[in-house]
């Protein structure tokens, strides 16, 4: 982590080293790489083998001592004997990248419950207070989006500007825009903030022109201290509102104001918007949120269940299949949760995964693979170390009667065929046989652990 730092001597013959090392690291990472993530840095000194740098912020700052520190310390240690490592600082001032200086304290942290968000009045759409940073679920697929949106909201210059992030849609990007509001309002509550979406921001400015108070539109826009448009692929094809979206970015840009744009693609595949709008969007950080991960999605299900009343208890195995089967966005799989939860509450029934796949019928038909007979039949034979022939065959023994009822009963619950074509795929047996495997499994299930675990250990390696 970044943290502050006591004073560091910058020596002449460093700062030599420190040119070096930064030569090295161009070669190594990219010219890309090396603009983005280590120009920025200013070199503070050298003492009792440490190295001190700064950020000038603390998202820059992070990211540097999580990503680059080990190649830093690597080409220091190479050039300058006792090097250990290099500590990353955050600068209040990052308009000051002079190579020496002292560093002072981190930005104070945001408060755990920040203030309700008040944004510009008739301007301004309101920013939704339950949409915090605390409240969104970080993984792989959305860390840097989250990590830059917290940049945005710390006091100071900002280390980058504009913040671009896309993604489809229900991944993220409009909650960490209310987040970017609420985080910013709390830390400085006079500040003036916009949130708007683009199809708004043209509503806005065509009202404001047939009005004749276009200048007073452009006024008020270009004063605030934070703009936030989100979904500006609406303005594509529209040449007046991009004149106006163009003009109100280089005024808030050059003005050191801050600025976040949202997409449900990068800038390079926008169609439809000028060249010269995308070469500004794609000027600070661009940073795109991909669909969750089981893990994430299995952690978003977990955080979503915690912060419910608890009038319904939603087991784990119960989340898993929901993490499992839901996959296109996040909206979508919390609505999934909310509606088992909502059904469960109103018809005082526990919440199973029988229950949810009920609920949920018609949401997973249209996620779900086509799973079928063969399907089963393969990979119960396989559970149990059988041969798909002995699942088909007239043989009664236990070690080969359970296993095929398991799978007639797997058939049954996990695909839509009938119980007489089950029947013909186990053999040609008559619908009556799959009957009773299915209730028999059903009643073995309550009183055999070691049989439930291995249904829904199938079960699960099936939905999977």
């Amino acid at each position: 982590m970044a943290r502050a730092l006591p004073s560091a001597h910058a020596t002449g013959g460093d700062l030599a080293i420190w040119e070096q090392v930064r030569a090295a690291l161009r070669a190594e990472s990219g010219e890309r790489n090396f603009e983005t993530w280590l120009a920025p840095l200013a070199f503070l000194g050298c003492d009792e083998g440490e190295v001190h740098v700064a950020a000038p912020s603390a998202f820059l700052a992070d990211w540097v001592a999580n990503h680059f520190a080990e190649r830093l310390r690597h080409h220091w240690a190479q050039r300058r004997a006792g090097v250990r490592q290099v500590t990353v600082s955050v600068r209040s001032d990052p308009a000051h990248a002079a190579p020496s200086g002292t560093p002072v304290a981190a930005p104070r942290p945001l408060a755990a419950v920040p203030a309700p968000a008040m944004a510009v009045p008739g301007l301004s759409l309101p920013i939704e207070s339950r949409y915090t940073f605390q409240s969104f679920v970080v993984g792989k697929s959305n860390e840097l989006a989250y990590n830059a949106a917290q940049a945005v909201a710390e006091p100071g210059a900002p280390g980058f500007n504009p913040l671009f992030l896309h993604g489809t849609t229900g991944l993220g990007k409009t909650h960490l825009m209310h987040a970017i509001g609420n985080a910013y309002l709390a830390r400085q509550p006079d500040a003036r903030v916009v949130y708007m979406s683009a199809e708004k921001f043209m509503v806005e400015f065509l009202a404001a022109l047939r009005a004749k108070e276009a200048i007073s539109f452009k006024q008020k826009l270009r004063s605030v201290d934070l703009l936030m448009i989100d979904d500006v692929q609406f303005i594509a094809g529209k040449e007046s509102t991009q004149e106006e979206f163009f003009h109100t970015m280089n005024e808030i840009i050059s003005a050191g104001k801050r600025l976040v744009i949202t997409a449900d693609r990068s800038p390079q595949n926008l169609e439809g918007i000028e060249q010269r709008i995308l070469s500004r969007m794609a000027w600070g950080l661009v940073a795109d949120i991909n669909p969750a991960d089981y893990e994430l999605r299995l952690n978003i299900l977990h955080a979503k269940v915690e912060a419910m009343p608890q009038q319904v208890a939603v087991p784990d195995d119960v989340i898993e299949f929901l993490a499992r089967k839901i996959t296109a966005n996040v909206r979508e799989l919390e609505g999934a949760l909310n509606r088992v939860v909502a059904y469960a509450a109103l018809v005082n029934a526990p919440v199973t995964q029988e229950f949810a796949r009920e609920r949920l019928a018609d949401l997973l038909r249209a996620h779900e693979r086509k799973l079928t007979i063969d399907d089963i039949q393969r990979k119960v034979a396989e559970h149990y170390k059988l041969k798909m022939a002995d699942l088909l065959s007239a043989r009664r023994a236990r070690e080969v009667a359970r296993p095929r009822q398991v799978a007639m009963y797997l058939a049954k619950k996990l695909t839509p065929r009938s119980l007489p074509e089950i029947g013909r795929r186990f053999g040609g047996r008559d619908h009556t046989t799959v009957m009773h495997a299915v209730k028999r499994i059903e009643e073995l299930r309550a009183v055999d652990r070691e049989l439930d675990g291995d249904v829904m250990m199938l079960t699960r390696l099936l939905d999977g």
